[in-house]
């Protein structure tokens, strides 16, 4: 068996290079067969190898099916026939029920029944615990299996440098992530290098807990067309232990009147409102702006006259847009995950920039201290970080950089759950409010939520209970302000809680009855 202090050092040698290392695979180096260690291997035992037994300095292993295996000249064999195409072997191990093989060079290999596949050190463990650092263990290994130490100062992953770094602290696994700490104590996020072409995104420590003000956890949606008074929402939101309602407009009179009557409402009741600004990336005619300034000016336009209605009755939180970065004309394929830039539409990505920044200007230019929301949906921080560092989805840079006041996000079952969500399709999980606490430092908002329209009252029921038992756990380290049911009604149980006043009884009395043993404090 490898001894611990060798086992260390291959991990520290040239940043772990060993891992990367082919030696143990391929075809035959022509070296004659050991005959005597050969017919050792015909001989069949009935007790497996203790687990972790090697050779050498054992002479053969056992396996679980009483097939034993013996290395001679350095090749595999399994009963004395050789096992795959092997050369330069090292090391054979049997560990945990498996077989293995180590060449040279240091990179392992597993065997699947029929052949060798590469993997890593079987002993090192799997996926890292949560909180791991470097140097304090001398390794990581993520959710890819990928091995990352740090030596020097430099960081590795599978033993080759990754991006630029130099003079590095820590190195820690949390939520998902790789970061690292500077020696001047800035710390960084590690982005697939296809998001933006930086690797590393500058951020603050994602474990520091962070808590919001609280009073505006629990919310509801609405729409603007609602046959309900402002009195009736009133009562039907206190009734089930709200304070925020969102809800959209356009610049349209009739829809801004109407908002306007709820924002009177809300004001006397002690109730906060979000009110969604209804402007995208399409003109009057329905074709895509041509460019970023006419999408700029057509929604600070929009997004001024909708807060200038606005700021009497109190309100001082807007969503900026409304699953933007998920139009025909934004995102490649409504499949993807959006945790790359390149998900997005690089010729239409201006007009989407533009249509934000008019109307968080165009809000800010009525009320300076009034809070922006932009909205994204599924794994969107790709297009969240592109936006934030003035990227394109093709990479390039140096384009106005979108800054917003609260990053408010979408999250359907059908999405993911929001703290363990899959990153680029298939890929492996990350928590995504902690990464965005972390990478934009504003509060968090879930600004809808539920389950698929086709779930049964009792399904939906389950799911507002325990989604709701997640959020509320979460709410005072990730910093988020409130979760969003959607909707108050959607005229049927598709996704409402109550159709024309009547509650739809399973899910309302989940909602209600969390709400009040869960005070929002």
């Amino acid at each position: 068996m490898v001894k611990r202090r060798q086992f260390i050092g291959c991990l520290t040698a040239l940043g772990g290079s060993y891992l990367l290392s082919a030696c143990g695979g391929g075809s035959e180096d022509g070296n004659s067969t050991d005959q005597s260690a050969v017919n050792k291997a015909t001989a069949h035992a009935g007790t497996p190898s203790a687990s972790g037994t090697a050779i050498p300095p054992a002479s053969s292993i056992t396996d679980n099916s009483g097939a034993v295996w013996t290395l001679a000249n350095g090749s595999v064999y399994r009963n004395g026939a050789k096992a795959g195409n092997t050369y330069n072997v090292a090391l054979v191990l049997y560990y945990s029920g498996g077989v293995y093989h180590q060449g040279s060079g240091g990179q392992f290999y597993s065997w699947t029944g029929s052949t060798w596949v590469t993997c890593n050190d079987p002993r090192m463990g799997g996926t890292s615990a949560e909180g791991t650092t470097l140097p304090t263990s001398p390794y990581i290994i993520d959710k890819t299996a990928a091995v990352w130490t740090l030596v020097n100062g430099v960081i590795y992953r599978n033993g080759a440098t990754v991006g630029n770094t130099y003079n590095v602290s820590l190195v820690l696994w949390y939520g998902g992530k790789i970061w690292h700490q500077g020696s001047g104590g800035q710390f960084y996020v590690n982005v697939d290098v296809r998001n933006v072409k930086a690797q590393w995104l500058p951020c603050s420590d994602p474990r520091i807990a962070v808590a919001p003000a609280a009073g505006s956890f629990y919310g509801m949606n609405g729409h603007w067309d609602y046959t309900y008074t402002p009195a009736q929402l009133v009562s039907m939101l206190k009734d089930m232990g709200c304070t925020t309602y969102r809800v959209g407009c356009t610049d349209d009179p009739n829809q801004i009147n109407a908002v306007v009557k709820i924002a009177q409402a809300f004001q006397s009741a002690g109730l906060k409102l979000l009110v969604l600004i209804q402007q995208g990336v399409y003109d009057s005619s329905g074709t895509v702006f041509s460019g970023e300034s006419a999408a700029y000016t057509r929604a600070f336009a929009c997004a001024r006259t909708v807060a200038n209605a606005m700021k009497p009755y109190g309100v001082t939180m807007y969503e900026c847009g409304n699953e933007l970065t998920r139009q025909n004309a934004t995102v490649m394929n409504f499949s993807y995950a959006g945790s790359l830039a390149m998900d997005f539409n690089n010729t239409n990505w201006p007009a989407m920039r533009g249509a934000m920044r008019g109307m968080i200007d165009g809000v800010k230019s009525v009320q300076s201290t009034a809070k922006c929301g932009i909205n994204f949906c599924v794994a969107d921080i790709g297009a969240a970080d592109a936006l934030w560092e003035g990227m394109q989805p093709d990479g390039t840079g140096g384009h106005p950089k979108v800054r917003w006041d609260i990053t408010t996000w979408h999250n359907y079952d059908a999405y993911g759950d929001i703290f363990r969500i899959g990153s680029d399709g298939n890929g492996p999980t990350f928590d995504l409010p902690t990464y965005c606490k972390a990478r934009y430092g504003v509060p968090f908002m879930i600004t809808e939520w539920n389950t698929g329209p086709d779930q049964s009252e009792s399904f939906r029921a389950n799911y507002i209970t325990t989604q709701l038992g997640e959020f509320y756990q979460a709410r005072k380290t990730r910093n988020i302000q409130s979760v969003m049911y959607y909707v108050l009604d959607s005229g049927n149980t598709t996704y409402g809680i109550m159709i024309n006043t009547v509650p739809i009884t399973e899910p309302y009395n989940a909602f209600k009855t969390f709400t009040a043993g869960h005070p929002d404090n």
